[in-house]
């Protein structure tokens, strides 16, 4: 497919990844056509003043059909992505979100006769260990393997796009690691370890260790994949593997400000996220510091090898730092870090 040609529909162009699919697809001259729904945040999409906005929901499959009439590929970037769910209600919207919005969003792809669909999963549903030897794709996992109802909504919605490709839908799946760069609005999880950093509610550390990707060249991955993913297949878009200590050293060279020394023994952090669970999420309905799930989550070292992607879409494994100093000077500049 030559990119210059293309219509896109894209889901999730008001969040962080989802803008920059948006952004690669508009700089390539494709035609744009975001589905919004009528409550996000719009600011990332204001840049795309050409861009076809359909006003709907992942939850609302009639819709979508009518949406897709005329475009040539897909983009699936939307996700209910919060590590907090307090209530049913959150729970049941999640699933409905992540899961049944990508089996609604494949289903009008396929009655639209759109050529292809990317959905955007996440590493999350690999199959990590503690010791932090190398994940790929072929790591033995299951649904008891995921720690949260985010972790497992998604693993199930990946589990439906797979099929959809394995059973002849042109369907692939990209596993972004964390992206990491500007325009992080909510912020992302990762976007909070940014912003805490620079509010200086730092002061100490777990031994735990994620794979930071530039959400530049993440978007980039999608359109590889688009080009060159076989259907029924996933690939990990990763870039650096770094531990935590790793990534605030990078935060404190480019901000001057002091790399927390103090590291926390795992049970101290459970019995903290225990704490901010009951207390700041079930007393105080607020959105804890660090829930149980995420220390639970924080155990195992979530390093991956890229070498699927590297091999077959062109991918490339590159340095994050320029997306680090990216992330600071885009929350600095909108007012996150005062």
């Amino acid at each position: 497919m030559q990119r210059s040609t293309l219509t896109a529909f894209v889901t999730g162009a008001t969040g962080f990844l989802g803008s920059h699919v948006a952004r690669v697809l508009a700089d390539g001259g494709a035609n744009l056509r975001l589905l919004v729904r009528a409550s996000s945040d719009p600011r990332n999409i204001e840049q795309f003043r050409q861009a076809d906005r359909i006003t709907g929901d992942l939850r609302d499959p009639a819709s979508l059909k009518t949406a897709m009439s005329g475009c040539d590929v897909v983009f699936h970037v939307a996700a209910d992505y919060r590590l907090w769910t307090p209530t049913k209600a959150d729970v049941d919207q999640m699933y409905r979100s992540n899961v049944e919005g990508t089996r609604a969003i494949i289903a009008a792809a396929q009655d639209a006769g759109v050529r292809r669909v990317v959905c955007t999963s996440s590493v999350a549903t690999m199959g990590f260990r503690t010791d932090g030897s190398l994940v790929d794709e072929t790591a033995p996992v299951s649904l008891g393997d995921m720690v949260s109802h985010y972790k497992k909504s998604k693993f199930l919605a990946e589990q439906v796009a797979l099929d959809a490709g394995r059973k002849g839908a042109n369907v692939a799946v990209v596993n972004p690691t964390t992206p990491i760069g500007e325009q992080d609005v909510k912020p992302t999880p990762t976007g909070r370890i940014v912003v805490d950093f620079l509010k200086r509610k730092f002061p100490a550390y777990v031994e735990t260790g994620l794979n930071l990707v530039d959400v530049q060249e993440c978007a980039r991955g999608h359109l590889l994949a688009m080009e060159k993913a076989r259907p029924g297949e996933r690939y990990i878009l990763g870039g650096e593997n770094l531990m935590l200590k790793q990534i605030l050293d990078k935060l404190a060279a480019i901000t001057g400000l002091p790399s927390p020394r103090v590291k926390l023994p795992y049970a101290v952090a459970f019995g903290f996220g225990a704490f901010d669970t009951l207390v700041t999420g079930h007393l105080l309905k607020k959105q804890p510091r660090a829930s149980l799930d995420e220390v639970r989550m924080g155990r195992k070292i979530m390093f991956v090898s890229s070498a699927k992607a590297e091999r077959e879409l062109g991918w490339r494994v590159l340095p994050v730092d320029d997306a680090l100093r990216r992330s600071v000077t885009w929350f600095q500049a909108n007012g996150y870090a005062a």
